[in-house]
């Protein structure tokens, strides 16, 4: 298990947050928040990233990938986290894309995925439908007629859904609530009569939807993959989704910590820098042991999805503790990044808060600390 980023992994981070802290820093997203924005994203920036091969480092070279895998989308989503940035890289790429290449036919892929890799076109994985992530948990069901299927339901947490061109929709063929057997996968555009999708705000200003389905009727090609046996790609799809987060939530802590203690450095009060005050020092000791651990982690997340030896339940293991212990590192820095800011801390001008309302939200995306435990226990 590669523990470290190689030469052309780490060429790939330098590349990454040269490019967002130019193009997409913080004050870009306070923009987009202020603006009301309904994509969440600045379309030129992801446009820019796209021409840098962005959309392209997980899929085969056969299909227009660089083939360069989870180790490969890793640094850009540290770079992503570090200056707040927002893309559809996540839901249209590592969701949307991932779950295309793997369960789609020729026909399918050739119809949506050269778009999706070129940017003009944007997946988005509807998944939840409560308000905990619990994929397991679908009811939305997809029932078969001598046409086709009907599927009636509603999804909810919908990342990058407002403005998405088709969604990848999971529903129950079969089966009950809880149950792995039963879960099917379909692709729907955007404009299939009976879906409709509004904003669900959050607290980062990113673009989040519901998604409702009344009588939606869609032939046998809107299937991905086999009827029923959707569970296993759709869970190794959402690791990949779960890794790339802890990645950011690493970026974000990385950023917060090193902000802290230029603040520290520089904060004098009893005539002296109040980083030499042996309390916050402990702190700030125990928040850089904490970061250690979760990169160790995180690192071991990405080699592991890239490594084909390992087998599912291994995977998911790790993957649950990386983004068990990246959020938690994430949270535990915002915390403490606000509390050694004092006053300002709180404040609406210092960019703190806003990484702060970033961690709540991705670290409840695709599984909290609670689910993770769960499921790392097994």
């Amino acid at each position: 298990m590669n523990l470290r980023y190689s030469e052309e992994q780490r060429l790939l981070a330098d590349s990454a947050r040269d490019f967002l802290a130019a193009r997409g820093p913080v004050a870009a997203q306070r923009r987009l928040r202020d603006e009301g924005s309904a994509s969440g994203f600045d379309a030129q920036l992801w446009q820019d990233a796209v021409n840098l091969g962005w959309s392209a480092i997980p899929f085969p070279e056969s299909l227009g990938g660089l083939e360069f895998g989870c180790m490969g989308l890793g640094p850009v989503f540290e770079a992503i986290g570090q200056n707040l940035s927002a893309t559809p890289l996540l839901s249209s790429v590592v969701l949307g894309g991932s779950l295309l290449h793997l369960a789609g036919d020729v026909a399918q892929q050739a119809r949506w995925l050269p778009g999706v890799i070129a940017g003009g076109l944007r997946l988005a994985l509807a998944v939840d439908e409560r308000a905990r992530h619990n994929p397991l948990a679908t009811r939305l069901k997809a029932e078969f007629d001598s046409d086709g299927y009907r599927l009636d339901g509603d999804k909810f947490w919908v990342v990058d859904g407002n403005g998405a061109d088709a969604f990848i929709v999971a529903a129950r063929t079969s089966g009950m609530a809880g149950e792995a057997q039963g879960i099917s996968l379909f692709l729907l555009p955007a404009d299939t009569p009976g879906l409709r999708c509004s904003a669900l705000p959050l607290i980062d200003s990113r673009n989040s939807a519901r998604l409702q389905l009344h009588n939606v009727r869609v032939g046998r090609e809107a299937l991905l993959g086999v009827e029923g046996e959707g569970w296993a790609l759709l869970d190794a799809v959402l690791d990949r989704g779960r890794a790339c987060l802890a990645a950011e939530l690493l970026g974000i802590a990385d950023t917060l910590f090193s902000t802290t203690l230029d603040y520290l450095k520089t904060r004098v009060q009893f005539d002296a820098p109040i980083g030499s005050f042996q309390a916050l020092q402990h702190r700030a000791a125990r928040l850089f042991v904490d970061l250690a651990l979760a990169r160790s982690a995180v690192m071991a997340a990405l080699s592991a999805l890239d490594d084909r030896q390992l087998d599912a339940a291994q995977r998911a293991r790790l993957v649950s503790l990386a983004k068990w212990k990246a959020g938690d590192t994430a949270l535990k820095v915002a915390n403490e990044a606000v509390q050694m800011h004092g006053g300002i801390g709180v404040t609406d001008e210092l960019d703190v808060g806003l990484y702060l309302k970033r961690v709540r939200v991705a670290q409840a995306c695709l599984g909290d600390r609670d689910f993770h435990c769960e499921r790392y226990r097994g």
